[in-house]
């Protein structure tokens, strides 16, 4: 009997209380959190991955919805009502053109250094451009490249993917969405020419 009490104290709760727990959690933090720390912050024996599995089944026609963001989970407008959150969605910062382009290129073409950026554009990029998509913190240091001089790399962040509603990269709009839009040139670089769309998908392999 002892030995029964003793194991039943490590028991796991049943997986809807671990989901309502995850549920908790993920409603108070301000940041998208991950399976890792939901696993640390959960009685021991939880699931974090099935509770979120169950939480994000029950949600998937709410007013909001649990996405996944980068690694982690957070809980979103359901994006049919974004309507409803435009005034609280405008931006007092617009970026300019070179940022755009900038950000852009990094999105696409992760991991990318600063001169292979400017390949790209064909034009120099300037500090202040670069400062501002780190200050907004939609673009990090990633790793160094392995070349002369082991320049660093820029890619974007969990904060990019939160702000545009997406789960990955792979989520970015196609190459001929974007130049059906306007938003990509089509002229090509000096020297380069466009990726076919099928190339698109190894711009992200790292």
């Amino acid at each position: 009997m002892a030995e029964r009490s003793e194991e039943s104290l490590f028991e796991a709760p049943p997986i809807m209380e671990q989901e309502r727990m995850a549920e908790a959690i993920l409603f108070a933090s301000a940041e998208p959190v991950s399976v890792k720390e939901l696993n640390s912050r959960l009685p021991h024996g939880s699931d974090a991955a099935t509770a979120l599995s169950g939480l994000r089944d029950r949600y998937r026609d709410r007013g909001v919805n649990l996405v996944k963001v980068g690694d982690a989970w957070a809980f979103r407008t359901a994006p049919d009502l974004g309507f409803l959150m435009q005034k609280e969605r405008v931006e007092t910062r617009k970026l300019s053109r070179a940022a755009i382009e900038t950000l852009a290129i990094v999105a696409y073409h992760q991991p990318v250094t600063r001169a292979e950026i400017e390949e790209i554009r064909g034009v120099s990029v300037s500090r202040g451009t670069v400062d501002q998509l780190l200050e907004l913190n939609w673009i990090r240091f990633g790793r160094r490249k392995k070349s002369p001089g082991r320049p660093v790399t820029f890619v974007v962040t969990d904060e990019f993917l939160d702000h545009f509603g997406l789960e990955s990269v792979r989520d970015l709009p196609g190459l001929k969405d974007l130049r059906t839009a306007g938003l990509l040139d089509n002229r090509p670089p000096p020297g380069q020419s466009l990726p076919t769309e099928d190339e698109q998908s190894g711009l992200f392999d790292e």
